[in-house]
């Protein structure tokens, strides 16, 4: 069918007020169920089995032993497995990562690599069983070390091009009258949800179910229908409720494992990854050295930019961490050059995590312009101000409305910038020493094509049935207020049920474009409804339902630069005796489109610039050279921002609106945390004359940095 859009007056009254979430109530009072709580008769618990060797093969696995102990079931590994089918492209575009192909063969390609899965009548057995299996390995020599000039490094798209350049890099910088050129590095960061991956799978009536914590359940059902050979209508995937995901729950080992063991067994099977497993078996940021060489005009004009990115992938997977690409639009020179490279090495892949490449990537370009602006005695918002381009700086499309200086004058206002003393190591309160810190943020706002369900009942309600995800976001409030809006009724009487793939296609939560992608497919969904309802006499029992596809709709959008943008400020205190840095406030100014639930999206805001704070001042997985494996790979040894580390964060957005796009809704999901760690790291410079170029600032790096005398110029750490 041929969707409609719908008219400015299906877009006014409950969109933009403040709701709590729907489901907030069960969640708080613990009836909401997560995919690792609800129960199944006849229930059997899986316990994975991790590689202890970095690389080599497997010799052998004693089963023997383990299948003696009590309530072991069965030992599933790489002689006794289903074999799968692994050479397809899926949703995404790449084809699965092997790790989640379990136990095709006798290769070890990094340590956490899953050898086996023991499978037993309650979870402690089964732990117990899986810690008792011993596997012989032939070890192999390894390589786990990143670096700069790693001769393994190769040009790499992912999801963008690898490399883009126009105009004479060198003559440009040569003629410029000031000059950055500096490597900064970003550490490995774990995603940390606080649910970790769980799955349920059990055969009922000739079809797979699987009960599953994701970020689409769509995609999942896909990957799985595909991997075991299977019609996709004998597979569900239900997500009712999931405690985090942040770019890490597609299709992992877990749900794949649990799929296997259901059908040896012929009952429900659930594995569920511990908070260790996952540092492996997750998915990662990876870390990053990336080099930005920058070129100015005088009067700060940028002549030559130049932002080259490296991260690792593993040696089965190849992803990449696209860090130039926000190069690509925040900022345009007459010469251009971006380029994303990756090495291969025996670790774990890396994945999508909170702004794949915007996060890391913002760090880089942004602590250079500060200190560009340093150089050239410019002030840091002027100096972005004086570069913001007018139409994409590589694609040369015309922006669908680029609000960042908007954001960087209001956020300017509320900050109180204008009273701000450039010079670094100043101001000094007691023992601290105080700074302040300003950066850009962007991010794409993209759509996909999405199918939804919305019946007019019989009772006068209304139900909409869409595979989206609500991993945390309020996605289900949001969805609720949209779709009122659109059938021009009151929110109590919508019903939004998500999270099951008989629904049919839809976008998965990640990249921000999921409230966007569903969002226009309920409004059309609604749009047709409300024009069937105008012609029907009367409703029949089993209802009136419309189903809209924004395929159609989509491929007709015209093509432009569409991002969201903001601009990030801090201001931090810092303790030159003892290391410590506190982050004193923050504040952000967003340009994100139509803000669905001024609630919610704060708390997207806020939680996003908590992570900057977190990202800039502690999170760090080290892995140990010899072994490959973390050093403490759980919440004790990977730190995260706590309560007491953040302060009081203000969130704010301006207007902003794309004529074009009939739902204007852009997505605040990871906006929030690109630029938030280069204003804590610039606001460090200001306090204390030191540039700190690799993440975290951790407090050794503040003791051994060389701070200037308050009054002195500064220094590089």
């Amino acid at each position: 069918m041929t969707t409609t859009t719908p008219g400015p007056s299906a877009l006014r009254g409950a969109v933009g007020t403040a709701r709590t979430r729907i489901e907030g109530r069960e969640k708080v009072t613990g009836a909401a169920r997560y995919a690792g709580e609800i129960p199944f008769a006849d229930l059997a618990h899986g316990w994975l089995v991790l590689s202890t060797v970095t690389r080599g093969r497997i010799l052998d696995v004693e089963t023997a032993p383990v299948l003696a102990m009590p309530g072991v079931l069965t030992v599933l590994h790489h002689g006794n497995a289903p074999r799968l089918h692994t050479d397809y492209v899926g949703m995404l575009g790449t084809p699965p990562d092997p790790t989640c192909a379990v136990f095709q063969n006798d290769r070890v390609p990094f340590a956490g690599w899953p050898v086996a899965l023991v499978v037993a009548e309650t979870p402690e057995e089964a732990r117990e069983a899986a810690e008792a299996l011993v596997v012989t390995y032939d070890s192999e020599p390894h390589d786990t070390a990143l670096y700069a000039e790693h001769p393994g490094a190769y040009a790499a798209a992912g999801h963008m091009p690898a490399e883009t350049e126009k105009g004479d890099l060198e003559a440009q910088l040569a003629a410029s009258a000031f000059v950055v050129d500096a490597e900064y590095t970003t550490p490995e960061e774990q995603h940390s949800m606080m649910e970790p991956h769980a799955a349920t799978a059990r055969w009922e009536g000739g079809r797979l179910e699987v009960v599953d914590s994701n970020q689409g359940a769509g995609w999942v059902q896909g990957e799985l229908a595909t991997m075991f050979s299977l019609d996709a209508s004998s597979v569900r995937v239900r997500s009712e409720h999931i405690g985090g995901g942040f770019g890490s729950k597609g299709l992992r080992a877990h749900q794949v494992s649990a799929v296997m063991a259901a059908t040896a067994l012929n009952r429900p099977v659930r594995v569920v990854l511990t908070r260790r497993q996952t540092f492996s078996l997750g998915g990662y940021r990876s870390p990053t050295t990336q080099r930005v060489r920058l070129g100015a005009a005088p009067d700060g004009r940028l002549l030559a930019l130049e932002h080259r990115s490296l991260n690792q992938t593993s040696t089965v997977y190849e992803f990449v961490e696209p860090s130039a690409g926000v190069a690509r639009v925040l900022y345009d020179a007459d010469a251009h050059r971006t380029a994303n490279h990756v090495v291969r090495l025996d670790v774990p892949s890396p994945t999508w995590m909170r702004a794949p490449g915007e996060a890391p990537g913002s760090f880089a370009i942004e602590a250079a312009l500060d200190e560009l602006a340093e150089r050239g005695g410019i002030d840091p918002i002027e100096l972005r101000l004086r570069n913001e381009p007018d139409v994409g700086p590589v694609s040369g499309l015309p922006f669908a409305g680029n609000n960042l200086a908007a954001c960087f004058r209001e956020g300017a206002r509320r900050f109180g910038w204008a009273d701000r003393d450039p010079r670094p190591g100043v101001r000094r309160e007691g023992r601290w020493l105080l700074g302040t810190g300003t950066a850009a943020a962007s991010f794409g706002a993209g759509a996909a094509p999405s199918t939804a369900l919305v019946t007019a009942e019989a009772d006068g309600s209304f139900t909409v049935r869409i595979t989206a995800a609500d991993i945390g976001t309020g996605a289900r409030t949001a969805l609720t207020l949209i779709a009122a809006d659109a059938l021009e009724t009151a929110s109590e009487q919508v019903r939004v049920r998500i999270g099951d793939s008989d629904f049919g296609p839809a976008m998965i939560a990640g990249g921000s474009m999921g409230t966007r992608s569903w969002a226009w497919a309920v409004t059309a969904a609604a749009a047709e409804l409300r024009e069937r309802l105008a012609m029907a006499t009367s409703i029949p029992p089993e209802g009136i339902t419309v189903r809209s596809d924004t395929t159609e709709a989509l491929g007709a959008l015209a093509r432009k630069e569409r991002h969201s943008f903001g601009a990030q400020f801090a201001e931090v205190a810092v303790d030159t005796a003892t290391g410590e840095i506190r982050v004193r406030r923050m504040l952000g100014v967003f340009a994100a489109g139509r803000i669905v639930n001024p609630l919610t999206a704060r708390n997207q805001l806020v939680g996003g610039m908590t992570w900057g704070i977190s990202m800039a001042l502690h999170e760090e997985a080290v892995r140990d050279r010899n072994t490959g494996g973390h050093y403490a790979p759980d919440l004790a040894g990977y730190h995260v921002a706590t309560h007491a580390d953040t302060p009081a964060i203000e969130v704010h957005w301006v207007d902003d609106h794309d004529p074009d796009d009939p739902v204007g809704i852009k997505g605040v999901g990871e906006i929030g945390i690109v630029g938030a760690a280069a204003a804590v790291a610039n606001a460090v410079w200001h306090a204390t004359g030191v540039r700190h170029r690799d993440l975290p600032i951790r407090p050794d790096r503040v003791l051994s940095a060389t701070v200037p005398e308050p009054a002195g110029g500064a220094a590089d750490a």
